[in-house]
């Protein structure tokens, strides 16, 4: 398995495979209020099945180029991930996504895991437009968003449904010229 190193601090970013659902489970288990504050992800992976399901949906969209799936590993322990949740070749767009369990925050681990990211979608696969969709609720998503060089687009108000309640959705994004004058 490889790993790209995300600093001199023991992070790296590598693969999250369906062998590795139990492991993804656990981590999911030491971050689920914490992660599911916002993100729908803690909802879905609820036992070993539901995980390994997960993790196959992201290989087989790796197969198809339609996505990919990485988690972030502090001194080889599974902390968090990043999502190109879409990539479409064709229109030449992407989606990308985070999380993290609360051991891991405020070490810029997601911002540094999705330059890798936003790098190899635009350098490698030809993307021209990389989207976040976040809640206006969630600032430390929306920090990493700037910190990114991203735009607000707009806002989707009171789009996404999430735990009993309306959210509303912004949208940010980069275009590959700024996100290369941002490097």
């Amino acid at each position: 398995m490889f790993a790209i190193p995300l600093g001199d601090d023991g992070a790296e970013l590598c693969p999250l495979e369906p062998w590795q659902a139990a492991e993804f489970l656990a981590h999911m288990d030491r971050g689920r209020e914490f992660i599911g504050r916002h993100n729908g992800l803690p909802d879905v992976v609820t036992d070993l099945e539901s995980s390994r399901a997960y993790l196959q949906t992201y290989a087989d969209k790796a197969v198809a180029d339609t996505g990919r799936l990485y988690g972030i590993r502090t001194d080889g322990k599974l902390v968090g991930g990043v999502l190109l949740r879409t990539l479409d070749v064709a229109q030449r767009t992407a989606e990308a996504g985070c999380w993290l369990e609360p051991s891991a925050v405020g070490r810029g681990l997601v911002t540094r895991a999705v330059r890798v990211l936003i790098d190899w979608a635009v350098e490698e696969r030809g993307v021209h437009r990389v989207e976040w969709w976040v809640s206006s609720a969630n600032g430390p998503s929306i920090a990493v968003a700037r910190r990114l060089g991203m735009t607000r687009d707009g806002v989707l108000r009171e789009s996404y449904a999430h735990r009993g309640q309306r959210h509303d959705m912004e949208i940010w994004s980069v275009l590959a010229p700024e996100w290369r004058a941002h490097r």
